[in-house]
């Protein structure tokens, strides 16, 4: 599996030939080095002197941080899965008009399953973002730096998942679809500039 792949082979790949894996496997990686960084942060703060009040509020964090590193490390290999899926449909033959509509059919299939799990991983990053903010604020601030790599992790991861649906939502003709996941994307998207700029300078501020 991909994600069992040492980091020098999963690099080595990403600049080969191949189509996979590529910017949304890219994507789900950095998403989740955000969550593990908040993880970080959440395990060099439990137990700590002087961060007794915000333990148990840390250990809670440290279980969404790690589910959604669950989370972002099986969408890169469902990344690979759907575009190789996508690539399929489109090597399907198309010489009678019976075995160009299964093609276009399949084709449409595809990419809306394609469009679907980018926005999966749009809504963890952002999840990711939000989490990094509290360990930025109340997190051992000996590692405050490591929660700013974090938040700036999860947002590059964000929007890169973002431009992954935008380019497989171009190509699907259900318009009423596409409106919905547009629309569900913007409201993963909505606000977060802003508190990735709040948290970077929080952390910024602390060093």
């Amino acid at each position: 599996m991909i994600k069992d792949k040492t980091i020098h082979q999963f690099l080595d790949d990403l600049a080969s030939k191949s189509a996979t894996p590529g910017g949304g496997s890219a994507a789900a990686i950095m998403g989740a080095m955000g969550a593990a960084l908040v993880s970080m942060v959440c395990n060099l703060t439990i137990g700590k002197k002087n961060y007794e009040a915000v333990e148990p509020e840390m250990k809670e964090l440290l279980t969404k941080a790690e589910n959604l590193r669950a989370q972002l490390m099986d969408m890169v290999r469902a990344d690979v899965e759907v575009f190789d899926k996508v690539m399929g449909a489109y090597g399907l033959p198309k010489e009678t008009q019976e075995q160009k509509t299964a093609r276009s059919q399949q084709i449409q299939s595809a990419l809306q399953e394609a469009t679907d799990v980018p926005i999966a991983c749009a809504k963890a990053c952002a999840e990711v973002i939000r989490l990094s903010k509290i360990v930025a604020e109340k997190g051992n601030r000996n590692v405050v730096s490591d929660a700013g790599v974090a938040v700036v992790a999860g947002y590059a991861a964000l929007k890169s998942a973002a431009l992954n649906v935008y380019v497989n939502a171009g190509a699907i003709k259900d318009e009423k679809f596409v409106s919905s996941r547009l629309a569900e994307l913007n409201g993963i998207l909505s606000g977060m500039d802003l508190l990735n700029e709040e948290i970077f300078q929080t952390v910024k501020s602390k060093l």
